[in-house]
């Protein structure tokens, strides 16, 4: 009987780390295969592109029908303000907390004292005002720019709208709403075929990544990586358990850490929040987060909630300050730093390479010289492994603390 408990439970491991152990190996063999292999890895990096791609084909019609079927099926709007608020409300919680345990992080450690970097990059800015700003973030000029995943935040509110609009009209829309729940689970179904290539897709681009991008490990920026990558892990680790305890206990832990590994692999080995929201999704059904929660905490967190986000731009003001040789000090520093990381944290975007707004907001802000953007913008590129993990995962962690509160000690049991 004894023996037969012990396979039984090594059985239940094996099926619930059975895609998590995979994609371990696959990105382990990719590295191994980066590092033999260099600047010839180049050659894999069509593997990975072809995964990257499906991804981002597939988030577009993923958000919508998500959003707008879940807002469809809502009669209760009550609750769907309830969610919304009570998301913001996480989101600031969670972000203030991330920017906090960096500020303590550069004051024990300040990543600038050992930098040598030099000013001789150029640096396109368009510019842009505010109010110009606010209207391309969450509004298109065509209806066909809906489908392109630079607009999302745009295709967000659409999807809401739509959705709202259909609940709203009743019976009269009750085949579009069937339409929109159908798309759902299509998309959802399309998922788990885009998945059985990842192990393929994310081997070949951690070879590429290991084999391109290794050596400048070892840069001017390694004093600065060796604050961000084990703190950010530290984040990954203790943070979001902590997060999972207290949405749920030692069950909530035991739960997120068997279904969210995929997801944070995706996100380390892409670098885009929005390519691996698809897999971060499914993890959130997995793991039991209500569908009206994770439809709207999840799709919404991918545009605008970053805690790797805001950790990274804690760090990156501190660089500066540094490097600038102006003192990193004082009540009215700490907070106007915390106030820019939130912000950063929120305007991210989750395509790679598209913090450029936040770094210059960073330089705005405290008036640093122009020639400082090169410097937070390659320290940003470095670090966006990690950082969009922490970004991704948190997501998760958010909607699980929604849950929460919006339904109780007993979420996980409904």
């Amino acid at each position: 009987m004894i023996f037969k408990n012990s396979s039984e439970a090594k059985t239940s491991f094996l099926k619930s780390y059975s895609s998590s152990i995979i994609l371990i190996v696959s990105i382990t063999i990719g590295s191994v295969i980066g590092l033999v292999m260099k600047e010839k890895a180049i050659i894999l990096k069509p593997l990975g592109d072809i995964f990257l791609n499906l991804l981002f084909t597939i988030v577009v019609p993923l958000v919508f029908f998500s959003i707008a079927s879940t807002v469809a099926k809502m009669t209760d709007m009550k609750r769907l303000g309830k969610i919304i608020g009570w998301m913001l409300v996480v989101f600031i919680v969670t972000g203030t907390i991330a920017a906090v345990i960096m500020l303590i992080g550069v004051k024990i450690y300040p990543p600038a004292s050992a930098t040598d970097i030099t000013f001789n990059q150029p640096v396109n800015i368009e510019k842009i005002s505010f109010g110009e700003q606010i209207v391309k973030t969450l509004t298109v000029s065509d209806f066909k720019e809906l489908f392109s995943k630079s607009n999302m935040f745009a295709l967000i509110l659409f999807s809401f709208m739509i959705g709202l609009a259909t609940s709203i009209v009743g019976t009269p829309a009750k085949a579009f709403a069937q339409f929109l729940a159908s798309g759902n689970e299509v998309m959802t179904k399309a998922i788990g075929f885009v998945m059985l290539y990842a192990p393929i897709g994310l081997g070949a681009y951690f070879a590429y990544l290991i084999g391109i991008f290794g050596p400048q490990l070892f840069g001017s920026y390694f004093h600065a990586m060796m604050l961000y990558y084990p703190l950010a892990l530290a984040y990954f680790v203790i943070v979001f358990s902590f997060y999972a305890w207290l949405a749920g206990g030692l069950k909530a832990i035991r739960i997120f850490w068997t279904n969210i590994l995929p997801p944070a692999l995706t996100a380390w080995g892409t670098g885009s929040g929005l390519a691996t929201l698809p897999v971060n999704l499914q993890a959130a059904e997995k793991i039991g987060i209500p569908q009206d929660v994770r439809e709207v905490v999840v799709n919404i967190g991918a545009s605008v909630h970053s805690d790797g986000s805001a950790l990274a731009a804690v760090m990156k003001m501190s660089l500066l300050f540094g490097i600038f040789g102006i003192p990193f000090s004082g009540m009215q520093t700490f907070l106007s730093v915390i106030v820019v990381a939130l912000l950063c944290g929120t305007i991210i975007s989750g395509i790679p390479s598209g913090g450029m707004l936040g770094e210059l907001l960073i330089i705005t802000v405290f008036g640093f010289p122009i020639e400082a953007m090169p410097i937070i913008t390659m320290l940003g590129t470095l670090v966006d492994p990690p950082a969009t993990m922490v970004n991704v995962v948190g997501d998760n962690a958010c909607g699980m603390l929604v849950a929460r509160v919006m339904n109780g000690p007993k979420w996980m049991d409904v």
